[in-house]
């Protein structure tokens, strides 16, 4: 009797054949985390290069130098004093041309050539170059009392005229002439505005005049006897 191997039925041939679907499923599942990956480094080494420019920045803003500031108004033509002056710390800035700190003591002394005003910094174009003077000229302090100058009118290189007051008494002793020398104009010396100071609590000022040195030392004797007065001239009349 002969046996023979049945053949296998097309189920178990077609069996065999492996799907496809599980590659192509799991390399999807391997791209979507390898792109996470790549997004994250790109986001770090984004925020990496922001900080970098930020400490950059930071850095040269912190470099600061201490520089001269006004710390109270000071006229054209008044002496600095040192209670004028306050150091700031700012930005090192090529725009800008403070004072260095380091010169306050070279600085005090020195006369300011336009208003200096309260929280400005100080630059050198703002202080008076050269003493101002001639060689045949000379410098009167005068001490005013309260209404014998123009109030808040006077000003370096104001033209003035010192008038020499007559001292006490000398108009009493006149008797019948006080109406002839009343009628007579008063002695006066031309002088021209150096600086003017601050009023003390009286009211009185002391105005720093350039004279001719003729009249130098009359105008000190008078003005050592309180016996000036100032009346500033027409600012046109020498243009």
């Amino acid at each position: 009797m002969d046996t023979t191997t049945p053949p296998l039925p097309p189920t178990a041939i077609g069996s065999q054949r492996q799907p496809d679907l599980g590659i192509s499923a799991g390399a999807r599942k391997t791209a979507k985390p390898r792109r996470k990956i790549v997004q994250a480094v790109a986001w770090v080494l984004v925020a990496l290069v922001g900080a970098l420019v930020a400490i950059s920045a930071v850095n040269r803003a912190g470099d600061r130098v201490s520089v001269l500031a006004i710390a109270r108004d000071v006229k054209a033509g008044q002496p600095i004093a040192e209670a004028d002056l306050v150091t700031a710390s700012v930005a090192d800035d090529p725009a800008l041309a403070p004072v260095p700190a380091r010169d306050r003591a070279s600085v005090v002394g020195q006369r300011a050539g336009v208003d200096l005003r309260r929280g400005g910094l100080l630059t050198r174009s703002q202080l008076q170059t050269g003493g101002g003077l001639g060689d045949d000229q000379q410098v009167v302090g005068v001490e005013l009392k309260k209404g014998y100058a123009p109030r808040d009118e006077l000003r370096p290189g104001d033209k003035v005229l010192a008038v020499v007051l007559p001292a006490q008494g000398e108009s009493s002793q006149s008797g019948d002439s006080r109406g002839s020398a009343s009628a007579q104009t008063p002695e006066g010396i031309e002088a021209t505005v150096k600086s003017v100071g601050r009023a003390d609590a009286t009211g009185s000022v002391v105005v720093n005049l350039v004279v001719a040195p003729t009249d130098g030392p009359q105008l000190a004797t008078q003005a050592a006897a309180k016996q000036i007065a100032l009346v500033r001239q027409p600012r046109g009349s020498e243009q």
